[in-house]
């Protein structure tokens, strides 16, 4: 999954309008982010098998810190306490706490069975990746679900509020089918160093929310 986890993120706002866009992407892709970083360091590992699936020539061999179950409660708790620690908002932080593992629940859905509980654990998944009609027809239905919510709980407060936010869901949107029917990366390594670019969603994010207005809370600053 790469757009339903944007679309997570972009329709908690209507829950969380106070909290930076921004910091609501980190919770949703916090698996995603972490995972090429670990690749990097080699405690987790990837094999790329072209053919592998119609969607994804990726072989999850090990990946138990960053997209195991029990791994992204943990650190959605971590997270949430942290976010709360420094903002002292119990609904927001609880609502972070919540996006970093509705990672698992959404790959669950789009992965092969390869989605651990915990480390070491059997592996689940239902293979939606198996079909890239399904794939397409989920992936952009989300997206755009994701995105009326947002737009619904937000309204520019300049003409920048609209450029960053069309041109981060436009980049996000062309980006996808890119990655889908391009050729996959020459090694592993390519691949972690070309997965940290995710990390760049979450600036732009916050560039996003601090040209628009939520509501209802109009009259309050807003947190990262």
């Amino acid at each position: 999954m790469f757009l339903g986890h944007f679309a997570v993120a972009l329709a908690a706002k209507k829950a969380a309008p106070r909290t930076s866009l921004g910091t609501l992407v980190l919770a949703a892709q916090f698996a995603d982010m972490l995972w090429p970083l670990l690749l990097l360091l080699g405690i987790e590992q990837v094999r790329i098998v072209p053919g592998l699936l119609p969607v994804s020539p990726f072989d999850f061999t090990s990946y138990p810190v960053s997209h195991s179950l029990v791994a992204q409660l943990g650190w959605g708790a971590l997270l949430g306490i942290i976010y709360f620690l420094v903002r002292r908002d119990v609904r927001s932080a609880l609502l972070l706490g919540f996006l970093v593992p509705s990672h698992w629940l959404l790959d669950f859905i789009a992965h092969r069975p390869d989605m651990p509980i915990y480390p070491g654990s059997a592996k689940y998944g239902l293979g939606m990746w198996s079909s890239v009609p399904l794939t397409i027809l989920v992936e952009y239905s989300l997206f755009a679900a994701g995105t009326a919510v947002y737009l619904g709980a937000t309204r520019a407060r300049d003409r920048a509020g609209n450029l960053a936010l069309w041109s981060l869901l436009g980049l996000l949107a062309v980006l996808y089918p890119a990655s889908l029917f391009g050729p996959p990366p020459p090694s592993v390594q390519a691949l972690a160093w070309s997965a940290i670019a995710i990390w760049l969603t979450v600036p732009w994010a916050a560039w996003v929310d601090r040209h628009r207005r939520s509501y209802p809370e109009r009259s309050e600053t807003l947190q990262p």
